[in-house]
């Protein structure tokens, strides 16, 4: 498998990014199609995983009043545990690094429970209580610059 993540930057992209994203998150959890898509799209830096040449994985970041907020990791379930949500997390991570707007600001999510090993092995912390968001169990997790 060729894995490769790179920004968004085509009509193409950002609808194989919303594919994956209605799959997993609308499809497959039950969360509102109204919950999914928000006001930060186009105000989001999105990434677009792909395995020779096939969309399988998707994410973006955000600048939020408490720092960087990365949010909307979602990968094909066959290419699940493969990979694609490492690859995910260090693609925003470099890319925020080379951000100057981003130096110096917490990076933040909020994380499904099978979630949490991954951004743990990244550095993240759980803060905070378990919580529910769209039916979902979830914990806040925050990287600190």
């Amino acid at each position: 498998m060729s894995l490769e993540v790179n920004k968004i930057r085509s009509p193409k992209a950002f609808k194989s990014a919303f594919a994956i994203r209605e799959q997993a998150f609308v499809v497959e959890q039950g969360v509102p199609p109204e919950a999914e898509y928000d006001q930060y799209e186009e105000s989001s830096t999105h990434f677009l995983a792909t395995s020779d040449g096939d969309p399988v994985g998707t994410a973006r970041w955000r600048f939020t009043s408490e720092g960087i907020k990365l949010e909307r990791f979602a990968v094909k379930k066959d290419y699940r545990g493969q990979g694609v949500g490492t690859a995910l997390v260090k693609a925003v991570l470099e890319d925020l690094e080379s951000n100057e707007e981003a130096k110096d600001k917490m990076r933040y999510l909020n994380a499904q429970l099978k979630a949490v090993p991954l951004y743990l092995h990244f550095g993240f912390q759980q803060v905070g209580e378990m919580f529910e968001e769209c039916n979902i169990l979830h914990y806040r997790m925050e990287l600190k610059p």
